[in-house]
């Protein structure tokens, strides 16, 4: 399912990495619902013709992942403006990337930072899956800046309670990938490349390692004994874990 990609993707023209986790199948078999949950990188940037698209889907709630800072930088965006609920869960303090390389150390994009993502505070990941539990709220748009790491192992955390097998996961983590030259093109045309980087090294940055989340998720099992286990101990506990799958897949 994961291979099709001009299905699940909607090309935005100022935002990227928009995707629907739809289709796949989950626990018993029962399928992900489509239009409920959708993962993004940041949405201040659409055009025009963009947000006309983005209202047809009906978000209810969108799911903040970035930092403080990222926001005054960035704004919210547009969809509070267009009725969408606005809830803020930063699982990165303001100075959380400095403090992630201190602990990991500086070895950019990986599974081992990601597993660094689980050493802050608790709550805005409980706050999270309390939205996603509550199908009232949904759809959803859940984002991060560029909609790949913080957004990447919140899904792949997602698709684990609701049953969807792990090499699942780790394809629909890598489809992050298939949307990377889009967006360089995007930021070379409109404002230029950052200054000192060229086109390549900005395409490396927009993507992922596609081993990432497998390291993240082989993390938990070490740890923790699977990501349905850490989430329990942080207090998302098995009746909500059966209200997000209630939520999220289809109708046994």
């Amino acid at each position: 399912m994961t291979g099709d990609f001009g299905t699940r993707h909607h090309p935005f023209e100022g935002c990227f990495n928009f995707r629907d986790i739809g289709g796949y199948a989950g626990l018993n078999g029962r399928k992900v619902l489509w239009r409920r949950y959708y993962r993004a990188g940041r949405q201040d940037r659409m055009t025009q013709a963009d947000l006309e698209l983005v209202a047809e889907f009906g978000i209810k709630t969108q799911i903040d992942l970035r930092r403080e800072d990222e926001i005054q930088d960035q704004s919210r965006g547009p969809l509070e403006n267009m009725g969408s609920r606005y809830a803020w869960h930063p699982v990165i303090p303001n100075d959380g990337s400095e403090r992630l390389s201190n602990m990991v150390g500086d070895t950019g994009i990986s599974g081992k930072r990601y597993l660094g993502y689980l050493e802050f505070d608790t709550k805005p990941w409980r706050g999270i899956f309390d939205v996603m539990a509550n199908a009232g709220q949904h759809p959803l748009l859940i984002h991060c800046t560029a909609g790949k790491d913080r957004t990447g192992v919140t899904t792949a955390l997602l698709l684990s309670i609701l049953g969807v097998d792990r090499h699942t996961i780790e394809a629909d983590y890598a489809l992050t990938n298939r949307d990377c030259e889009r967006q360089v093109n995007f930021i070379e045309q409109s404002q230029g490349l950052p200054e000192g980087m060229t086109r390549e090294s900005l395409l490396h940055i927009a993507g992922v390692p596609e081993d990432a989340i497998g390291v993240f998720l082989d993390g938990l099992d070490k740890k923790y004994g699977g990501a349905l286990n850490y989430l329990v101990s942080i207090g998302v506990d098995e009746t909500q874990q059966r209200a997000i799958r209630e939520a999220l897949l289809e109708p046994a």
